[in-house]
């Protein structure tokens, strides 16, 4: 597979997710805001506000990132500038994954598969995009 269609491809699927990552956490966000105004018996914690800042920072860098590899999938000059995304993407990623753990205590599958291999074939395809 050329880089470029990896490009493509793990962009689409990187702004989808992104989509999902940043509706879920304006809704989860405006959950927790609701219940910790009507008095909730237990109050949010900083690993909650963390964990939502990471999935909504980590959505939209993301969703950059999906944007900027389809844009730029055909561009040698532009892949350094795709891998570094990739990195951050991974980074934010990751971060979220295990906040998010941190806060539930359970393993989530689906995230990691969109934090870390999603990224990785983002990443793989800008190399590929380099030669």
């Amino acid at each position: 597979m050329k880089g470029n269609v990896l490009l493509k491809v793990t962009g689409v699927l990187m702004i989808i997710s992104a989509v999902i990552s940043i509706f879920a956490g304006v809704f989860l966000g405006g959950l927790g805001a609701l219940a910790a105004g009507l008095g909730a018996a237990s109050g949010l914690t900083l690993a909650y506000w963390a964990a939502l800042f990471l999935t909504m920072v980590g959505g939209i860098c993301q969703m950059i990132g999906g944007i900027q590899g389809i844009r730029y999938s055909k561009s040698r000059e532009h892949a350094g500038k795709l891998i570094v995304w990739g990195i951050i993407i991974t980074v934010f990623g990751i971060l979220s994954a295990v906040m998010n753990m941190v806060n539930s205590g359970a393993f989530n599958v689906p995230s990691i598969l969109t934090s870390v291999a999603l990224p990785a074939l983002y990443i793989f395809g800008a190399v590929l995009n380099t030669k």
